[in-house]
This record gives structure tokens, C-alpha cells and sequence, in this order.
């Protein structure tokens, strides 16, 4: 039987009782149908998961019992990935969103660009982005694994860069400040170097920051910005590829290059 597992955040584990949220005590209520003494797993999505069974409801939510110390097994990358990723129309955005969660990366911050034909307003927004985390934390659950995905509110390329320039973030922040914080690997239409040799340099303790544009491409624009920024433009071969299909092939490969596939 594959595992019943559950999110609860830190705050609500007290002790050995996680009381899950409205969304996941409908589905051990409703979908799996659960019953008061059937195994299950609950993790914090701060790595940490553990055994439990299900021991009831308090204020018409589910509460587990956790059965012991955290699981000890490697589930998460070790490679610190960010997928910059170009807007794309709905279901493909959301596909992505799912299987990069799947392989592992670290976070993902969505990327308005000039020729995406996406648009999206600004009461939009937040119910998106919203909904992006939905579909990652369904991602989590399904492949095992343990830490949430940050996603992030799109933002312009210029906002991107500005952000990663200007910001002094404190340590628990993901966002870095300079260019030499972190591998910028630009994957363009327009050729650039192999892979293998953008990665030659690259250890598998450097934060790396994968940018994927649309399926209308990056704007000279864009290119010449993101090119002063620091990036290193990176071929995925001679075939254009959809955006979906460059973000998860380049995604797929810097994980095996770097041992995010091979724990």
C-alpha cells in the first residue's frame, strides 16, 4: 500500500499530536476514508517526516499521532536548484511546476517575459500563485518528498535581476545578493555553450539558477540584461524545444550532473 502521507507545518506539531489543515483532513476524510488507528506519515516541509497513525478529530480537524523519532532517509537533492521559469499558458505553467517539484528543485520563481503569451493581472496574482503551491505540495506528497518548494510572485526579468543585485537578505533567505552568489545558467534558443562544459566549474555545494524563456524566446533585450547579469548561455542542442520541455530536460540534467539523481 503506498503511504498515506499528510503536510503539517512546524506549528501545528506539538509534542507527538499534528493536527492537519482544513485541505488535508478532507482528504483523509473524504478521499481516503480513513478510520481512528490506520498508519500514516506526516511531514513539516522543513525535512522532517514522521510515522503516525490517525487518532482522531479535534475541532473538525484530524489529528495524528506521531509514533516515534523523524525518518532518517535521504529523499531530498543535494543540489540547491532554482528554476527561473518564463510564464507559459496554464496547464503547461502547472506542469511544470509538478514534475520540477518531482525533480527536486529547490525553488521556483516565475518569470514575466516579453514574448510569453501569458498576461496575468494583478488580482491574479495572488490566487496563481496560490494555486502553483497547491499543485507542488500535491507534487511532494505523491514522490516523497519532504521540503516545500518556494514559489514565488512573477516578476519582470529587470525585477529579477534587481532583486538578486540590490537585496541583503538575512541568512534564511533563499534570495541572493550578487551574481557570484550562485550559477546562472541561461538556456537560449540561440545556442551557448554545452552544458557539460557550463557545469565544468560548478561544484555541488553552488546554489544554481537555471533560466528557461518562452516559447516566443528571450528578447535582445532580455539577453543583452541577463547576459551583464552574469548568466552563462547554455545550449540544450539544435532542436527547438517547448519551454516545458527545456525546463525539465535542463532541469533533469543538471540534477545528474551533480548527483540530484543518484543518492
Amino acid at each position: 500500500m503506498a503511504r498515506r502521507r499528510f503536510y503539517a507545518s512546524p506549528d501545528n506539531i506539538d509534542g507527538s499530536i499534528a493536527t492537519l489543515s482544513a485541505d488535508e483532513t478532507h482528504h483523509l476524510m473524504h478521499v481516503l476514508r480513513m478510520t481512528p488507528g490506520d498508519p500514516a506519515f506526516v511531514f513539516d516541509g522543513c525535512a522532517h517526516e514522521y510515522k503516525c497513525s490517525f487518532r482522531g478529530f479535534k475541532d473538525n480537524q484530524a489529528q495524528l499521532e506521531i509514533a516515534g523519532d523523524a525518518l532518517n532517509d535521504i529523499v531530498e537533492s543535494p543540489v540547491d536548484l532554482t528554476l527561473a521559469q518564463a510564464l507559459a499558458k496554464g496547464e503547461k505553467f502547472e506542469f511544470i511546476i509538478q514534475k520540477a517539484t518531482e525533480l527536486g528543485v529547490s525553488r521556483i520563481e516565475p518569470l514575466i517575459t516579453r514574448y510569453a503569451d501569458v498576461r496575468l493581472h494583478d488580482q491574479q496574482i495572488a490566487s496563481r500563485v496560490e494555486r502553483w503551491r497547491r499543485i507542488s505540495l500535491e507534487a511532494l506528497k505523491q514522490c516523497g518528498r519532504r521540503k516545500l518548494v518556494e514559489i514565488t510572485a512573477p516578476r519582470t526579468v529587470r525585477d529579477f535581476v534587481g532583486a538578486a543585485r540590490s537585496s541583503s537578505p538575512p541568512q534564511t533567505s533563499h534570495v541572493l545578493s550578487s551574481p557570484t552568489d550562485r550559477a546562472l545558467l541561461l538556456f537560449s534558443e540561440r545556442g551557448g555553450l554545452a552544458l557539460t562544459v557550463a557545469l565544468a566549474e560548478v561544484s555541488k555545494s553552488s546554489p544554481i539558477v537555471a533560466l528557461v524563456g518562452p516559447e516566443g524566446g528571450w528578447s535582445d533585450d532580455e539577453l543583452e540584461l541577463l547576459n551583464e547579469f552574469g548568466c552563462k548561455s547554455v545550449t540544450l542542442g539544435p532542436r527547438v524545444l517547448r519551454t516545458e520541455t527545456a525546463a525539465l530536460v535542463a532541469v533533469t540534467l543538471i540534477q545528474h550532473a551533480l548527483g540530484g539523481l543518484s543518492s
